[in-house]
Order: structure tokens, then C-alpha cells, then sequence
């Protein structure tokens, strides 16, 4: 008995074909991607380094010139040191 083909040969190698096409053409595009990502993670991390030192530096300097950061604070708000003559220029 014959036996009975649904597809001729040279179909069945088209649907591998276009299956390995898309499985090539996904892969690739997935790894764009994944490029992509790596990039902006590279520029993230870049900030994220800069704000931290950034952030030491300034509790460095809160931690330094406490004093005189409240100091200044108080001249803003018109507080003076005892028998200190404030002049106020306009």
C-alpha cells in the first residue's frame, strides 16, 4: 500500500525554514535588546557612583561645617552672637 503524503517534501522543508527564520530573527532581536539594557544599566550604575560620592562628600562637609552651616542659618533668620552689632545694607 502507498502511503499518503499530507505535504510534499519540499513543503515540509519551507515550515522548517520559515521556523528557523523567525527562532534566528527572535534571537537576535532579543539580543539587541539585551545590548540595549546592558547600555543603560552601564549609564545607571555611572550615575548611581557619582550621586553616592556625591552624597559622602556632602555628609562630609555637614559633618565638618555643622557649625557653621547652623550659624548661617540663624544670621538668615536675623539671630545674632551676643553684643554683636548687625548692619543691614540696602
Amino acid at each position: 500500500m502507498k502511503k499518503l503524503h499530507l505535504f510534499p517534501a519540499w513543503a515540509k522543508a519551507a515550515i522548517v525554514l520559515l521556523i528557523f527564520g523567525y527562532l534566528l530573527l527572535s534571537l537576535l532581536r532579543n539580543q539587541a535588546a539585551i545590548s540595549a539594557r546592558q547600555t543603560e544599566l552601564a549609564d545607571v550604575q555611572q550615575q548611581l557612583e557619582s550621586q553616592q560620592a556625591l552624597n559622602q562628600e556632602l555628609t562630609r562637609t555637614l559633618d565638618d561645617d555643622e557649625d557653621a552651616i547652623i550659624e548661617r542659618i540663624a544670621r538668615e533668620q536675623g539671630y545674632a552672637r551676643p553684643n554683636e552689632r548687625v548692619f543691614i545694607g540696602y
